[in-house]
């Protein structure tokens, strides 16, 4: 009984990370768009174009 609990949690915990992974690989992506957007604003009222 204590093994199959064992590997229940187990299962669990693994399935909550990697979720987390994907998750955190999602937000990355949305935060270097942002940065790109940011990037070539900063560019455009570099070259007077604000």
């Amino acid at each position: 009984m204590k093994r199959v609990f064992a590997l229940m949690l187990l299962a669990m915990f693994s399935t909550a990370t990697l979720t987390a992974c994907n998750t955190m690989a999602g937000v990355g992506k949305d935060v270097e768009k942002a940065g790109d957007k940011i990037e070539d604003k900063a560019e455009d009222c570099k070259d007077g174009k604000c």
